[in-house]
């Protein structure tokens, strides 16, 4: 079993990472500021545009399979650092074919959505659970049986095409309610649906930021587990885009992201104090509020469940590097089918 191991994310603008014994010691204006034993570590992200790595460090990491990735302040995915491909070369020559196979394609996407759709299903019939009704209520409840019926199309999908029609349908009434969720009286603190590319409120920029964290921490999994994570098969191959990492990161979203965005707006761990506006109307997260929020991720991702697979106790942080294994063992034939993450 693996262990929940750490990651480390550096904000620091001009941070120099560098090895120093076996260490990775962040320096800035030649002080150390913090430095962290690489048996730690199960990543180290770096969130800047002036970060840099020496190749002794990346070096180390890749060796030690540490994912050392680069974004822009607010998440987006720049570069990796990885080294020679882990896994049997077999795993992968089996994904590639299967990716260009329409009926393995179809198989493991349904299971994909239909785990996403299940998950988002929950999470709001638990909202509805957990507070007073209110005038949102009907809205959830209407929502919660849209969703249902729409599981019994996406398993019947015929169609990637068809897939991906009830799959925008259902995001699109599951985001048309969540805004009910919002629990907190802060004026102007409010969310009427998804807009991202770029966010236009406080919920959408937090939002952005989780699904840019949770995509990081799905790629390392899928390369520690010997897949290639461009290569997926709901999102189609796009040069420089994790397909796969998009594909296992859907039955997440609900869990891990969506979950922790309300909890930190309606616990106002996050004010609008802690976003910007800028000149194009985009809302972004500020440097230090950027800090808090990777504080909340790791801690989020260190609660418990129940695997509802494995039936193993487990941190919310191994999910990704536990359906990566079992997607690669259903792609080598030890499963007929590939069991998506269903939240319980």
């Amino acid at each position: 079993m693996r262990h929940h191991l750490n990651t480390l994310f550096v904000t620091l603008e001009g941070a120099w990472l560098r090895k120093q014994g076996e260490a990775v010691d962040v320096r800035l204006d030649g002080e150390t500021k913090l430095r962290v034993p690489l048996h730690n570590l199960e990543g180290i992200v770096c969130l800047g545009w002036d970060i840099g790595a020496s190749s002794q460090l990346m070096a180390a990491c890749a060796e030690g399979g540490i994912t050392l990735s680069f974004c822009t302040p607010y998440g987006q995915f720049l570069a990796a650092s990885t080294g020679f491909a882990r896994g049997n070369v077999l795993l992968r020559r089996e994904q590639y074919r299967r990716a260009d196979r329409d009926d393995s394609t179809l198989a493991i996407a349904r299971n994909c959505v239909a785990a996403k759709v299940a998950n988002s299903r929950v999470s709001l019939q638990r909202a509805r659970r957990d507070r007073p009704e209110t005038v949102g209520d009907a809205a959830l409840a209407r929502t919660v049986d849209i969703l249902g019926r729409a599981l019994g199309m996406i398993t019947q999908a015929a169609t990637l095409d068809e897939l991906r029609g009830y799959e925008g349908e259902a995001a699109h009434g599951y985001f048309e309610v969540l805004g009910y969720l919002l629990t907190t009286e802060e004026e102007g603190m409010t969310f009427s649906g998804r807009s991202r590319r770029p966010p236009r409120d406080a919920v959408n920029a937090l939002m952005s930021f989780l699904y840019a964290l949770l995509a990081h921490d799905c790629r390392s999994a899928l390369e520690a587990s010997g897949l290639d994570a461009a290569v997926g098969f709901l999102h189609r191959d796009r040069p420089g885009r994790p397909s796969l990492a998009l594909d296992l990161m859907e039955e997440f979203r609900p869990v891990l992201a969506d979950r922790l965005t309300l909890s930190l707006l309606n616990r106002k761990q996050l004010t609008l104090r802690d976003f910007e506006t800028r000149e194009n109307g985009a809302v972004l997260l500020r440097d230090e509020s950027r800090k808090k929020v990777l504080v909340a991720w790791q801690e989020r991702k260190k609660e418990e469940l129940i695997h509802p697979f494995l039936g193993e106790r487990i941190t919310l942080g191994l999910l990704p590097h536990l359906q990566a294994r079992l997607l690669a063992r259903h792609l080598r034939g030890d499963m007929d089918a590939y069991p998506a993450f269903l939240w319980k």
